[in-house]
């Protein structure tokens, strides 16, 4: 009778965490394949390729009618368009972790989310000390981010025997990692806001969220308003990726079953898609940065304040907000963990990548304060990773 009622247990407990080992194998695999494709564009960029390389990025593309303007080189059609569907997968995970995932409680929350917090928090500080009072001062959302799918990548690997509370805690974390980074987006990284399109945009959504209320479980009406939005935010000045997430927010999930749900089908069918073509292309369109600088773009003041952020601010950050909240008995250890490798997943927690290169290319018109960020990004998400190898490697040797 006990065997039944364990192996009971155990299926439902499979059951239940089955969408989050999907995700973890997509986005940790994908994390080696986007390495691969950021050393690709470091060679493409450094080397007799460079100018095929760049004068490819800087074609350009015109799609639809000349009056909507979209004559756009396909480095920004990458990061607008391409990178909107990227948005819309994240917008699908948020929304599936806050109703079915390890964020749909308050007991369950309460730990990533903080330590998200923290984590954006003190990075952004540190940042803007280094840079207080210089037009460097906009790049303080870089060193904000968590790279999802480099961080489960090197934990996957690095720490194989780690428990999987702390591969969820990393997951969760970095979930509400882009969710923080994408608020930052729409508030901070954006100007000449044209009110009339926001307003067309906002109309689409609102079309959006009538389609979720009626129960709409037909994408096609969801794409066309979705793709509304999008323009409407790219000529209303708001960045269109916004659009995306806003749309992935807004697809109907079901309570009841939730595998045949718009929402679940939709995720099962992109998140392959957004990992192992998307961010690929996206890496080596961005990553793509050459080195001629070399320790004095590292030296900067933008290069300092992303390292300082991204290395130290933010496991700092994360498990700070998360030794608080154990001490004020708020939250309790991911079940099986220690701290150092609570340690061990803020430091991987510092990769910033996809997220800091999208942002810092927000954040910098100017060529050569684009170029010392993305070098500085590269470094910082290495080091990162190498020391939060290294506390995985050594965790063994601490009972704390």
């Amino acid at each position: 009778m006990r065997k039944n009622v364990n192996h009971i247990v155990k299926n439902k407990v499979e059951l239940l965490t089955a969408p989050f080992m999907t995700f973890f194998r997509h986005e940790a695999s994908s994390g080696i394949i986007l390495l691969c494709f950021a050393i690709l564009a470091l060679v493409l960029a450094n080397t007799g390729a460079a100018s095929f390389y760049n004068q490819v990025l800087n074609t350009k593309i015109a799609l639809g009618p000349a009056s909507l303007h979209l004559d756009l080189s396909v480095l920004y059609w990458i990061n607008d368009a391409l990178m909107a569907i990227f948005f819309f997968v994240i917008g699908l995970e948020i929304k599936r972790e806050f109703l079915f995932g390890e964020l749909k409680s308050l007991s369950a929350t309460i730990l990533p989310i903080s330590a998200a917090i923290g984590g954006m928090i003190v990075p952004a500080i540190l940042y803007a000390l280094v840079n207080m009072g210089q037009d460097t001062i906009s790049g303080w959302g870089i060193p904000m981010a968590t790279d999802i799918a480099f961080s489960l990548g090197i934990l996957a690997i690095a720490a194989s025997n780690a428990p999987r509370s702390i591969a969820i805690f990393l997951t969760a974390l970095a979930i509400v990692d882009d969710l923080g980074a994408i608020i930052v987006i729409a508030i901070f990284y954006n100007s000449n806001i044209s009110f009339a399109a926001l307003g067309i945009g906002l109309v689409a959504l609102l079309g959006a969220f009538i389609l979720n209320r009626l129960k709409c479980r037909n994408f096609l009406p969801y794409l066309f308003v979705g793709l509304i939005a999008w323009l409407a935010f790219l000529n209303a000045g708001i960045h269109p990726t916004i659009a995306g997430v806003a749309l992935g927010m807004l697809i109907p999930a079901d309570n009841k079953n939730q595998e045949k749900s718009l929402l679940h089908h939709l995720e099962h069918k992109l998140s392959p898609w957004s990992a192992y073509v998307i961010m690929p292309v996206f890496a080596l369109a961005n990553a793509g940065v050459t080195v001629d600088g070399g320790l004095s773009d590292i030296l900067s003041p933008i290069g300092i304040g992303i390292i300082l952020g991204l290395c130290i601010g933010k496991p700092l950050g994360i498990c700070g907000a998360s030794f608080i909240l154990f001490k004020l008995g708020f939250a309790k250890m991911p079940e099986g963990a220690t701290k150092i490798q609570l340690a061990g997943a803020g430091s991987l927690g510092g990769i910033g990548f996809t997220m800091s290169l999208f942002i810092a290319a927000l954040a910098f018109d100017n060529a050569n304060y684009l170029a010392s960020a993305k070098i500085s990004i590269l470094c910082a998400s290495v080091l990162s990773g190498i020391l939060g190898v290294i506390i995985f490697k050594t965790s063994s040797l601490f009972k704390a």
